[in-house]
């Protein structure tokens, strides 16, 4: 007579192993979309600095400014949400670039929040190279869901971890 699989500890599908060795339940729900939310909206905020952040219109000329095109600050959101992409990736490729004390999803608040405060200036202040724009574009609101998208995705990757 054999005994049945459910005696078997080992042969739990549902638990993952903590490096401490203990099994934990998998999370299932809105809290594993943690990573999923963190790389689109990394995606999408390494793009939108490549859509309109500033419109405005002349004498017969229409004005658009890409969010690279912009100074500085532009540039730094494109180089935060490849910096996200990036440790996604390597995540799911199994490298661990941080040390136990620093969790992964801590990174990946911080760089949505640095992201967040860049488009924030963006959206306050219009820089003075792009001054006969007057509106802003569709590609800066983008850009800023897409930082807020980076810090529900880093929040909800901690709430995983706990």
């Amino acid at each position: 007579m054999e005994t049945p699989d459910f005696f078997d500890a080992d042969a739990d599908p549902v638990a993952s192993h903590t490096p401490d060795g203990y099994a934990r339940p998998a999370v299932s729900g809105i809290w594993a979309a943690g990573e999923r939310i963190t790389w689109i909206a990394g995606l999408v905020l390494l793009l939108s600095s490549f859509m309109d952040w500033y419109a405005g219109s002349g004498v017969g000329v229409q004005l658009s400014v890409i969010g690279w095109h912009t100074g500085v600050l532009g540039k730094l959101v494109f180089f935060v949400g490849l910096a996200v992409l990036v440790l996604v990736t390597l995540r799911e490729l199994g490298f661990e670039l941080l040390p136990a004390t620093v969790p992964e999803s801590l990174l990946v608040l911080a760089l949505g929040a640095l992201a967040l405060i860049f488009v924030l200036i963006r959206v306050i202040s219009i820089p003075d190279s792009v001054l006969p724009a007057d509106g802003r574009g569709i590609g800066l609101w983008i850009s800023l869901l897409a930082a807020l998208g980076v810090v529900l995705g880093g929040l909800l990757r901690a709430a995983e971890e706990l």
